[in-house]
């Protein structure tokens, strides 16, 4: 965690963000990604230089990226191949940091093990000193069609319980008193809010020994599925009677073992 106290730094439990950063290698171009500033506040809040992140749901290389900006190195999992070849050809040129991608399930212990203590071993560390899990919520967005993947499970029971799995996989390799974050929204199904984002909360709560540190709603503004169609969404909602999501919760723990 920084010792140097960074006054740009958000400390607030309510974060409003005008816009994604666009700058660097960011490009909105893939589903399901999250706004730069996310990982850019949490990786200068608890890393310092030279630190190694981990990202257990890398899609497009969003946190790589900010590590790269950062000086901190990376090791990265995800089990879509193609957006795993996008982030290579994103780095293709990169020799600020050291930085491992793995295309794996995350689920599967074994596999997982192997990759992660490979990695570190390239990097030169024994332990990640921060974890960051942006996972899929439930089906909206289906990134394969693989069956092992977190994207095509739509029943919350089951998914809660591959995330969880997930979760023991990787909180194995962060240190001890480190930091890790919980980035998820809720979804609508069936006519009603699925609060996805309390369930995993709730489930890394129950199953790990760790001291919840944060719960950080953010809302950003410029959201690609919206841009210029927020009156014909306004209009439906008053039309029927639900809510337009906005929002993404950032949950931030303490691991304690």
């Amino acid at each position: 965690m920084s010792e140097i106290i960074d006054k740009e730094l958000n400390v607030d439990s309510l974060w409003l963000i005008p816009e994604r950063d666009k700058g660097g290698k960011h490009a909105n171009v893939y589903h399901g990604n999250f706004v730069p500033q996310i990982p850019n506040q949490l990786i200068r809040r608890y890393t310092n230089e030279g630190d190694c992140v981990l990202d257990m749901f890398m899609g497009s290389g969003t946190t790589l990226f900010e590590c790269e900006t950062l000086k901190r190195n990376f090791i990265g999992f995800d089990i879509n191949q193609e957006a795993i070849d996008y982030v290579h050809s994103k780095m293709i040129d990169s020799n600020d940091i050291k930085y491992q991608i793995n295309n794996c399930d995350v689920t599967d212990s074994v596999a997982f093990s192997k990759d992660c203590l490979n990695s570190l071993n390239k990097i030169g560390k024994s332990s990640v000193d921060f974890l960051i899990s942006h996972p899929p919520y439930l089906d909206i967005i289906n990134f394969t069609k693989q069956d092992n993947d977190l994207s095509n499970i739509s029943d919350s029971t089951s998914f809660i319980a591959k995330f969880t799995l997930a979760m023991q996989n990787a909180l194995e390799f962060l240190k001890i008193n480190g930091y890790f974050a919980l980035v998820v929204g809720d979804v609508y199904k069936k006519s009603e809010v699925v609060p996805l984002g309390f369930y995993l909360m709730n489930a890394v709560k129950n199953n790990f020994k760790v001291k919840l540190k944060g719960i950080i709603i953010k809302n950003i503004e410029g959201n690609k599925g919206k841009l210029g169609t927020y009156n014909i969404w306004k209009y439906r909602a008053l039309k029927s009677d639900y809510f337009l999501f906005k929002h993404e919760y950032i949950f931030v723990f303490k691991k304690e073992f």
